[in-house]
């Protein structure tokens, strides 16, 4: 496993106050969201920093072995999303160090938020509900979280009031719409401030919800 992960980075134009770090999906790479980025229109935008780390690349057992960017190895397409819990601590584990790299340059904890699209969101909440120090927020696209059943005993009281934003197609067949709805569904029953939205659209991200992300974008960045 790699040591650190390689970015793909839009540095601020303004003093930096803020930062991003955007996870891609399956098979994608860090440029797969530069573009979102750029389409956002968000209030504090000269001063944020977007990281998008590249996954590591390693081979990916539903896709016939072959070696992809992936944040962990998918083991079966089934309900339950059997997936190797390990490669999500191990990739959990790469992503707490851009973190701090972000506090080393004197980034407070509070103004950097995590994104995520499907195999990104799931490593955006696993590690947004855990670090132990309070964040902005935690963006969560299209994905579910298999580490769900851990967070009993490793949520972070820290980010228990985080805010998370979820969003997801409907007409998703990658990851079904129930599995991010169950996710949605238990941490909201357990009082994390968390906003569900579901649009009309496959295994993707549209412009409504490039709209709602730069609302809640500005709501935590203020």
């Amino acid at each position: 496993m790699i040591s650190e992960l390689s970015t793909v980075e839009i540095q601020p134009t303004a003093d930096h106050q803020y930062s991003i770090i955007w996870l891609h999906g399956l098979g994608a790479d860090g440029h797969d969201f530069e573009d979102v980025a750029r389409e956002l229109h968000v209030n504090a935008a000269p001063h944020i920093r977007f990281i998008f780390p590249n996954a590591p690349i390693q081979s990916v057992t539903i896709n016939g072995g072959m070696e992809m960017r992936s944040w962990y190895d998918i083991l079966a397409m089934n309900l339950e999303r059997e997936v190797d819990i390990n490669g999500i601590y191990q990739s959990a584990a790469l992503v707490d160090q851009l973190i701090t790299r972000e506090l080393s340059e004197g980034i407070a904890a509070e103004n950097i938020l995590l994104a995520g699209f499907s195999q990104g969101g799931v490593i955006a909440l696993h590690v947004g509900l855990r670090y132990p120090q309070r964040l902005a927020g935690i963006i969560a696209l299209s994905c579910y979280l298999p580490t769900l059943p851990q967070l009993n005993s490793e949520a972070a009281t820290a980010n228990k009031n985080t805010p998370i934003f979820m969003g997801h197609g409907i007409l998703d067949s990658v990851v079904a719409i129930e599995s991010g709805k169950a996710v949605f569904d238990t941490l909201h029953a357990q009082g994390q401030p968390i906003q569900w939205h579901d649009y009309v659209m496959e295994h993707s991200v549209c412009i409504e919800e490039i709209e709602h992300i730069a609302t809640f974008i500005n709501s935590v960045f203020k």
